[in-house]
């Protein structure tokens, strides 16, 4: 991801100030001096490296785009260190405007299934195996498109299942191997038919893309932002 990133930049003729990771690039860890240099940072990294990370931003008062998943649990602690900092901070688990779109169509399509109790709602999604945490941001994002939006499933769950599932839970399974850059599909399913959507993603670039165009969009601003504040404007 951190090439990808790379070369959009240098396509839409921004600097790279530099290049940072403790294995295999010339820098291994964020300085004042590089800070200095930079505008944005955009990290993609591990779960247990971003609010070490979201803190050090604030330190340096550095603003940062974060591709990171894995950590929202502490998201309160990230806010508040951006808030004091006044820098600006935007994170999500997808930055693909295809993903994005994908989330709006599992909306539309959860309501419109919602009154037709005979369409049951599952989910599956299949990563790279290097992946390393499961189940995905983007599968949760988009169990929350389907909780949100139906008035029968009330609870996710993304556990292997010994038993029969409840009719209110949702449940979300993750698979792991191969080169997958990543696939989330969900199923209305009944007697009758299947209706499948799903979305493929062919390579990472789109997700590179999109984390490029939200530094874009973040640059200048302060505040605590998640990717739908930025997609909320991109797709208007």
């Amino acid at each position: 991801m951190g090439r990808l990133v790379e070369e959009i930049c240098k396509q839409r003729n921004h600097t790279i100030a530099a290049r940072i990771d403790p294995v295999g690039c010339e820098f291994k860890e964020l300085t004042p001096e590089i800070a200095a240099m930079g505008d944005i940072a955009i990290e993609f990294s591990v779960p247990k490296s971003a609010v070490q990370n979201a803190e050090l931003y604030g330190k340096l008062k550095l603003s940062a785009v974060v591709g990171t998943t894995g950590w929202y649990d502490s998201a309160e602690t990230v806010k508040k260190c951006v808030l004091e900092a006044g820098t600006g901070y935007l994170y999500g688990s997808n930055f693909s405007i295809g993903a994005h779109i994908f989330f709006r169509i599992i909306t539309r399509a959860t309501e419109l299934a919602d009154p037709f109790p005979d369409y049951d709602i599952l989910g599956y999604e299949i990563h790279h195996r290097r992946k390393k945490d499961s189940p995905s941001g983007t599968a949760l994002s988009t169990a929350k498109a389907v909780l949100g939006n139906s008035t029968r499933k009330k609870s996710l769950v993304t556990e292997k299942l010994d038993r029969a599932i409840k009719p209110e839970e949702l449940h979300f399974a993750s698979v792991r191997g191969g080169e997958v850059p990543g696939i989330h599909t969900v199923l209305f399913d009944s007697l009758a038919d299947t209706i499948e959507v799903k979305h493929t993603a062919r390579n990472r670039g789109g997700f590179a893309l999109g984390a490029v165009l939200a530094a874009e969009w973040l640059h200048g601003k302060k505040g605590f932002f998640t990717v739908d504040d930025f997609i909320k404007e991109t797709l208007k």
